[in-house]
């Protein structure tokens, strides 16, 4: 066994690297760029190294840097972990060259699996079915011979990223740029190809493990088959699809598949499965890398798979056979993203203010995540996995639920929410799943508004103090008389109490005005326009005032009391307001200024602002000021987190105002041009 591993990756999967190699007395070294200074994989490991300058993601790539990383800390091996280096065949190979193990399957192996033109060639010579279609450079025009609907896909990388399903041909030739850009920028190779695309099907993949010596067994499949935009977000093991002996056929075929490329390590061989008909499999490509869900088959099996990884990587011959691998129970895993799904899902950023991850019996979670970490847009979004393991799936999906609302991220909105709700929808609980049940029933998945508990909760910190600002109000008993004109009751002289009037806005939402009068122990709250909501909405804080404030300073956490129903929401104030959060939910409540947003629109003439809707990079800009454009006509593009967002015209006219440039780093809802109407439009 090795004495020292480098592991060059970061967040959630360098944590969970490092781990194992804790657990089996293996000194870890962590990789950072300067933006990953403080970051939870950094501090867990034994020693760290920089590797690049501020805030670049490119550092994670750099060949030179990770050798000499690994040369100065006296590593033998590095783990690639999981994502661009994992399926890299130049960088195994440069390993190897430097006299480093390189921790995964052998360059040869990568290079033939890697190319998806190469792996189905490989495959299919050695009798294991594959999907119909056809690659580069006959790409257009194998895809119009197939006919619609068609599925673009990176020839050298997975995750998603850059695949493109087409189901109007008109589209084909933009929808081919862009999928080599995100494939360029992805992976550093647009060659793409094309297949027939099943509707409804299933994403079934086995999980592979082969030593040096020629053994290879399976650990049984995982269903995949609950995606978005192509991505993964449930993973369970085993799936309630497949019958015991079509898992020994599909666990066969993905055991030659690894034979027939000489692959060594952990593996995943994908299958796509028609949902009418599993024995009709047909393999789509293999994953020459540990996966993202690997915690389910772990669980299922009590193999520890980055154990294996080393031990088989160090030389060692599997410690088990095919006949001694047992399913044990049910594993499902949510993968928790930095995207905010009131905003079509588009990605998130910010600081997390406030954490809360589940663990305990039966629940786990992979984690790169600590408070205090920034999340930008320069890395992927996924910040965590929540895993849990019953001895049957309905008791796995209640557990995942439960664990999904007990999940805290303040500061940053995330799907969480958004996972707990699938996890409960009636298709998911029957098992009847298919790759496009998420994007198809999305929709209903996203509540449409605020509750009304949420603008309570900030009307009652902002006239009382917020957590960190201390507590306001009557003061407790025995120390001394208060002046009424301190008390942000609304108290005024002969008459009814006056109502202290709020406005607050949460992106995504139009701004609410919520009045409120009393005092902490006993307020009255009026949401909205005092004629048109006639009855007010009672609210009181439960138990003493000011204990209850000072309690949530400390635990972050607030109660309150709406019309008689008790509501628990977690809380942590930000420079510009306050998050609160709630069964996985999370709302950022600013303080709404009507002035500054009249003198916004103003200053723009009411012309139409486009704002970036996500944190990110500007990659392309298409037109300049004073271009006339038609609407829907595409002007940018913004990329975060390797994800690709067009801004197009909300109308026809004139490009008055344009304020980026490509490379231009831009928040949200920062202004990048304004298009001012024709008149007849």
């Amino acid at each position: 066994m090795f004495d020292t591993v480098l592991v060059a990756n970061r967040g959630e999967i360098a944590v969970r690297v490092i781990r194992t190699l804790r657990a089996l007395g293996v000194r870890s070294v962590a990789v950072h760029s300067d933006a990953d200074a403080e970051a939870r994989h950094v501090r867990e490991a034994d020693t760290a190294v920089r590797i690049g300058p501020p805030a670049a993601s490119e550092s994670y790539l750099s060949v030179e840097a990770l050798l000499d990383a690994a040369r100065r800390t006296g590593a033998q091996a590095v783990h690639p972990g999981y994502g661009f280096l994992a399926e890299n065949a130049g960088f195994a190979q440069a390993c190897a060259d430097a006299g480093l193990v390189f921790i995964g399957p052998p360059a040869s192996a990568i290079s033939l699996m890697g190319d998806k033109i190469r792996a189905k060639e490989t495959v299919k010579a050695a009798g294991v079915p594959v999907v119909p279609g056809a690659a580069d450079p006959e790409l257009e025009a194998a895809a119009r011979e197939l006919g619609a609907p068609v599925l673009l896909k990176p020839s050298a990388g997975g995750g998603g990223k850059g695949m493109r399903l087409v189901r109007d041909l008109a589209t084909l030739t933009d929808e081919i740029a862009a999928a080599r850009r995100e494939a360029r920028s992805s992976f550093g190779d647009d060659t793409l190809l094309v297949e027939r695309w099943i509707d409804r099907p299933r994403h079934i993949e086995i999980q592979v493990l082969a030593d040096g010596h020629g053994n290879v067994v399976h650990l049984g499949e995982r269903e995949c088959s609950l995606q978005r935009r192509h991505q993964k977000i449930i993973e369970e093991a085993p799936s309630v699809l497949l019958t015991p002996g079509i898992r020994e056929e599909m666990g066969a075929a993905a055991v030659e598949a690894a034979r027939s490329c000489g692959y060594v390590g952990a593996g995943t061989v994908e299958f796509i499965v028609p949902g009418v008909d599993p024995s009709s499999y047909y393999f789509m490509e293999m994953n020459t890398r540990l996966q993202v869900e690997h915690p389910v088959t772990e669980l299922i099996t009590g193999i520890d798979l980055v154990e294996w990884q080393l031990r088989v990587a160090a030389g060692e011959k599997l410690g088990f056979a095919q006949e001694d691998v047992r399913l044990d129970g049910w594993a499902i895993e949510a993968r928790i993203c930095a995207e905010d799904p009131s905003r079509g899902f588009l990605p998130s950023g910010g600081t997390v203010l406030s954490l809360r991850e589940p663990q305990g019996a039966g629940v786990r979670t992979d984690s790169g995540l600590s408070e205090g970490t920034e999340v930008g847009s320069l890395y992927d979004p996924m910040l965590s996995k929540v895993i849990v393991h019953a001895q049957d799936r309905p008791t796995a999906l209640r557990r995942l639920r439960a664990a999904l609302a007990d999940t805290v991220t303040l500061g940053v909105p995330t799907n969480a929410g958004f996972l707990r709700r699938l996890l409960a929808h009636e298709s998911v609980v029957s098992g009847d799943l298919d790759t496009g049940l998420v994007e198809r029933d999305a929709d209903s998945l996203v509540p449409t508004g605020v509750p009304d508990e949420v603008y309570a909760a900030a009307a009652l910190l902002t006239a009382w103090g917020a957590p960190s600002a201390g507590t306001r109000g009557p003061a407790p008993a025995g120390t001394g008389w208060v002046d009424p004109f301190d008390v942000r009751s609304g108290w005024r002289l002969g008459g009814t109490p006056a109502w202290t009037v709020l406005q607050f806005r949460v992106p995504g939402h139009d701004p609410v005005t919520v009045r409120v009068r009393g005092t902490a122990s006993g307020a009255e709250l009026l949401l909205g326009d005092p004629e048109v909501a006639a009855d007010p909405v009672t609210a009181a804080l439960v138990g003493n005032p000011s204990a209850v404030a000072s309690a949530g300073a400390a635990e972050g956490e607030l109660t309150l009391s709406v019309d008689g129903v008790t509501h628990r929401l977690h809380l942590a104030p930000s420079a510009e307001g306050l998050w609160l959060g709630r069964d996985g939910d999370s709302w950022h409540v600013l303080h709404h200024d009507p002035v500054a947003a009249a003198l916004t629109g103003a200053r723009h003439g009411g012309a139409d602002t486009l704002a970036a809707p996500m944190p990110g990079t500007v990659t392309v800009v298409k037109v300049a000021v004073g271009d006339e454009v038609e609407a829907g006509q595409s002007l940018l593009v913004v990329e975060a987190m390797k994800m690709e967002h067009v801004i197009s015209a909300p109308h026809a006219g004139t490009v008055t105002e344009l304020d980026v440039t490509p490379g231009s780093t831009v928040a949200m809802d920062q202004i990048l041009a304004v298009v001012t109407p024709r008149e007849e439009s």
